[in-house]
């Protein structure tokens, strides 16, 4: 496949999460606010989807690593390469790599339920901190539509015209729901996407409702960040959609 040419754009300097705003982002030593990891992912999926269609965004097991930030205006390259076992693809700006991910159309069997069958979470929505992460206790589940509006704003957002969205919800919509299960519970000042593991075992489309489930897996610290990874589901009338594992750091160090 050909390379995939887009220029990234930050729609996000109004969010509570302040590293999409230059000043936040340069006390932390970025050169100025970073583009969204959904929007980086997005893009990334423009090659598959453009190829497989459907047949990837109901039946896929992706995982993507954000390497280095995007910028505003960032003009983008994405690669797509066929392997034997699925595609590898990156996102380049001027030869650097800011972002890769692996995909498969081979399933791996589906994460146990039981996990979300624990006490939750009291619903206080608290500045995230160390403690206020308890890992294995889930969320409060919680619902959402697919709307033929919200939609077309995701897509138009990373400025992806395929018609395949007029039907099926766009990946950068999916995983943005994955930063919610965060945002739900948690105040979080300034915090980074740093990456995501996601399965997609049928594709959910406009008018669809869809019961969110999330749970923290683990927290952990390194070089002074502190990081966390969720497990969050998908389901449409009961049935298993699509599963992620969703990496950001809580904590970023300064």
């Amino acid at each position: 496949m050909g390379a995939y040419q887009v220029v990234a754009r930050n729609f996000s300097q109004a969010h509570e999460n302040k590293i999409h705003s230059d000043e936040i982002a340069q006390k932390y030593g970025f050169k100025g606010a970073l583009v969204p990891g959904v929007a980086v992912y997005g893009h990334l999926t423009h090659p598959l989807v453009e190829r497989l269609g459907a047949d990837w965004l109901g039946n896929s097991a992706s995982e993507v690593r954000f390497l280095k930030p995007a910028y505003h205006g960032d003009e983008l390259e994405i690669t797509c390469a066929e392997t034997e076992s699925g595609y590898d693809l990156q996102c380049l700006c001027d030869g650097m790599l800011l972002a890769d991910m692996h995909t498969t159309l081979e399933l791996p069997p589906a994460e146990d339920q039981v996990c979300f069958d624990a006490p939750t979470r009291p619903r206080e929505r608290v500045e995230i901190s160390w403690d206020s992460v308890v890992e294995n206790q889930p969320f409060e589940r919680w619902h959402w539509q697919i709307t033929e509006d919200g939609n077309r704003t995701h897509a138009d957002e990373i400025s992806d015209a395929l018609t395949i969205y007029r039907t099926c919800a766009h990946p950068h919509w999916l995983l943005s729901i994955a930063n919610r299960c965060l945002t739900r519970e948690y105040l979080m000042p300034a915090w980074i996407h740093a990456g995501s593991e996601v399965r997609f075992r049928s594709p959910l489309r406009i008018g669809d409702a869809v019961q969110v489930d999330a749970v923290p897996l683990e927290k952990w610290r390194r070089k002074g960040h502190e990081f966390i990874r969720l497990y969050i589901a998908y389901h449409r009338n009961g049935t298993l959609a699509t599963e992620i594992f969703h990496t950001a750091i809580f904590k970023v160090a300064k």
